[in-house]
């Protein structure tokens, strides 16, 4: 009677260790969180909830695609931190994701905040996603940062070329008077002066403290400069090139790339007033395919059309996971730094919109950046090589 009894339960504890057996590749999946720290919350929360969503959007695929390393399968969940944009608190966020959830790589959308996460990073060993175009992020050598977008340098000659052969060689600084501007203008000014032109006025303001600028673009007008130097926030500068307007300028704008025309144009009511204006081009206006492509899928997810800086982290969200597959590791930062550029290299065209081409000895990404040019009324993109010559 024993020896029935066992028989009859054998066959469920075989059916039991089957069922062990099938769900092993499920429980033996490692999960890695990636790391964000940025502006949730206060003036700038829009901004950093448009980077966040380019990563998750990534994540989310690489998830549904089914990432593996080493032959393990491997989940990535995003840890995001509200800093407020304050650098002080974008470190504790760094610190606190690295120790708590064993981030190999924290993404970071301000200077201020990479800066600050850059005094330890080494030490600590983990990866700065850094989303900002300042040269100097990458020019200091820390070994273990990724710069995500080009470096703005890369803009200015081909800038300057352009706007001063459709108007003209004297240019009036109108820009914003944060730290991002005036390195603009360091860069820019001998740019300018390099290629024949002149300096007629420079006129900082402070973009995010006023809405009345007629008194600091009346001071440049009166210089009657051909071109413009424009940029700061979107809507303030916006304010800026529509008062110049409404005072009668007819020249250029040449607009930082902190500045983003499309969102300008709500404010210009249109492209009109932005006639001459070269800048980034809005990733809708963006003719390629796959940014095309991009832009209907996160439109479709998210109700609204994507811009530049979802895009392009979006993109090295992919690398990253690219790089961790190549390297072996979803825990060593220095192996996975040393795979991102063929990371990059190797990624399919559809999860990558803005054609990055690789990434530097330094750790700056590489592109022949698609830029706009307003012409007749509509937006032109055009490559920054092509806009040089």
């Amino acid at each position: 009677m024993q020896h029935k009894t066992l028989n009859r339960f054998f066959p469920l504890a075989a059916c039991a260790v089957a069922a062990l057996v099938a769900s092993a590749p499920a429980l033996a999946q490692e999960v890695v969180k990636i790391g964000y720290t940025g502006p949730l919350s206060g003036g700038a929360a829009l901004y950093g909830k448009n980077v966040l969503s380019g990563i998750q959007m990534a994540v989310d695929e690489i998830n549904a695609s089914g990432l593996e390393v080493q032959g393990k399968k491997v989940k990535l969940e995003v840890v995001a931190l509200d800093d407020k944009y304050a650098p002080a608190e974008a470190a504790i966020n760094a610190r606190r994701l690295v120790q708590q959830y064993k981030t190999p790589a924290v993404f970071v959308p301000h200077s201020g905040g990479i800066y600050a996460l850059q005094a330890f990073n080494e030490q600590e060993k983990f990866l700065v996603m850094a989303y900002s175009s300042v040269p100097r992020i990458t020019d200091a050598g820390n070994k273990l940062t990724i710069r995500i977008p080009p470096a703005y340098t890369g803009y200015i000659e081909p800038f300057v070329k352009a706007q001063m052969k459709r108007y003209g060689k004297n240019v009036a600084l109108v820009p914003a008077d944060h730290d991002y501007a005036k390195a603009w203008v360091q860069a820019f000014v001998p740019a300018w002066e390099g290629a024949g032109g002149k300096v007629v006025g420079n006129n900082p303001m402070s973009y995010t403290k006023a809405t009345d600028f007629y008194t600091g673009v009346s001071r440049a007008l009166a210089d009657k400069p051909d071109v413009m130097f424009v940029g700061g926030p979107s809507e303030p500068t916006a304010l800026v090139v529509k008062q110049a307007r409404e005072l009668g300028f007819k020249g250029g704008f040449i607009i930082m790339d902190q500045a983003k025309m499309d969102e300008m144009a709500k404010v210009t009511n249109g492209l009109g007033m932005l006639e001459g204006s070269i800048g980034v081009l809005p990733l809708v206006d963006d003719a390629r395919p796959a940014a095309q492509a991009y832009n209907t899928r996160y439109k479709k997810l998210n109700g609204r059309d994507a811009t530049t800086e979802m895009s392009l982290n979006y993109t090295m969200t992919w690398a990253l996971a690219n790089a961790m597959k190549m390297a072996g590791t979803t825990s060593d930062a220095a192996a996975i730094r040393a795979k991102m550029p063929d990371a990059v290299k190797t990624l399919p065209k559809n999860v990558n919109p803005n054609e990055v081409e690789g990434i530097d000895a330094k750790g700056g990404s590489v592109a022949d950046t698609v830029v706009g040019w307003v012409q007749n009324g509509k937006m032109a993109p055009v490559r920054l090589s092509e806009l040089g010559k």
